[in-house]
């Protein structure tokens, strides 16, 4: 498998390649500056299960608060920069476990060189990134527009920039909003280079569409054995992308733990707000490490056996609802009652 014989990349206190975890990553949305609210967001991310944090460093101020930022946080933090080579050079001063750049846009031999050079007496790892957006101009006119060979042909041109340098503690990227173009361009790439990968559908879009484009995307891609660490990009709250990543790589049972929450679709039978029920639900259980199946139905007549391969369930009808445990009805309670009473049974729930 291609994960396995990638290359290790230690970021902070985190490895990926080698066979190691796929870990998720994300990205503020706050302004970096704001270190208050940054380090909100990103105590949040963490409570999600991020385990890589990427920032924007668009100026001295940003980079200057990667070290503020750093000393209230558990996790290692990535420094974005495009164009200016002393933002990467500042980033890296001041903390960064890890920078990502676009050689391309950051300036000439001589500004990639100052990157590297600090990269290389601190040990610090280069994202070296490719957007589909980006592409350089001749690129396109070869390939006859923007194709996965033109994109493997430029990320691969980047590393060879910064192999150039002596220096090989590399991750690469490449993206695309064309789902179909980004899994052809990861298939391409894994052929050809032993570097780790960082994997993501770049501008998915909301939490709908974004959703979607990501888990067919991420799906197809990572079950080829392809991808070392993952992003789910979406319009909204970076939480979100957590909740995502976490369920795609689960769903590819290449991360176990987490509770997985099913629910039926609901029919005219329904006599509870099922989709609110379901809703609570699934936010209340990201707080319990438990590694088991929590069902959610909306009838107590079908309910105890739909949720019958669930290792818990309940189910509402008017006024009353089941708890249920792998199909057998334990009790019944107010329907009031329900999430208090399914919170105390994963509280005390034998691990």
């Amino acid at each position: 498998m291609y994960r396995d014989h990638t290359k290790v990349v230690q970021i902070g206190d985190k490895k990926i390649g080698g066979g190691n975890p796929i870990l998720i990553q994300s990205m503020t949305n706050t302004k970096t500056e704001d270190v208050k609210s940054t380090v909100a967001q990103i105590l949040a991310l963490e409570a999600a299960g991020c385990e890589i944090v990427r920032c924007t460093v668009p100026s001295r101020e940003a980079a200057e608060a990667l070290g503020e930022i750093k000393k209230q946080i558990h996790i290692p933090l990535v420094a974005d920069i495009h164009f200016d080579y002393r933002m990467a050079v500042a980033a890296m001063e001041n903390g960064a476990d890890k920078i990502r750049i676009n050689p391309g846009n950051i300036g000439g031999p001589e500004k990639i060189k100052a990157v590297v050079d600090t990269a290389k007496e601190r040990n610090i790892p280069i994202r070296v990134g490719v957007n589909s957006g980006s592409l350089e101009k001749e690129l396109v006119e070869k390939y006859h527009g923007v194709t996965a060979e033109g994109l493997v042909e430029s990320a691969l041109d980047k590393v060879k920039i910064i192999e150039a340098f002596d220096y090989d503690n590399l991750v690469i990227s490449i993206k695309s909003s064309d789902v179909l173009m980004c899994v052809k361009a990861h298939e391409l790439l894994a052929e050809r280079t032993n570097y780790p990968l960082h994997v993501g559908i770049t501008e998915a879009g909301t939490l709908y569409s974004g959703n979607i484009k990501s888990a067919v995307g991420l799906g197809i891609i990572l079950y080829q054995g392809i991808g070392d660490t993952i992003r789910v990009s979406l319009t909204g709250d970076p939480v979100e992308e957590i909740k995502s990543a976490k369920r795609i790589l689960k769903t590819l049972n290449l991360r176990k733990g987490g509770i997985e929450v099913v629910s039926c679709p609901t029919c005219g039978r329904t006599q509870i707000d099922l989709i609110g029920l379901a809703n609570q639900v699934e936010t209340m259980v990201q707080e319990f490490p438990l590694d088991i199946k929590v069902a959610v139905m909306g009838c107590v007549v079908n309910g105890p056996g739909e949720a019958k391969e669930a290792d818990i369930g309940i189910a509402g009808g008017k006024g009353v609802g089941l708890l249920i445990k792998k199909g057998e009805i334990i009790r019944k309670v107010p329907e009031a009652e329900l999430l208090g009473t399914l919170r105390r049974e994963l509280e005390n729930w034998e691990k």
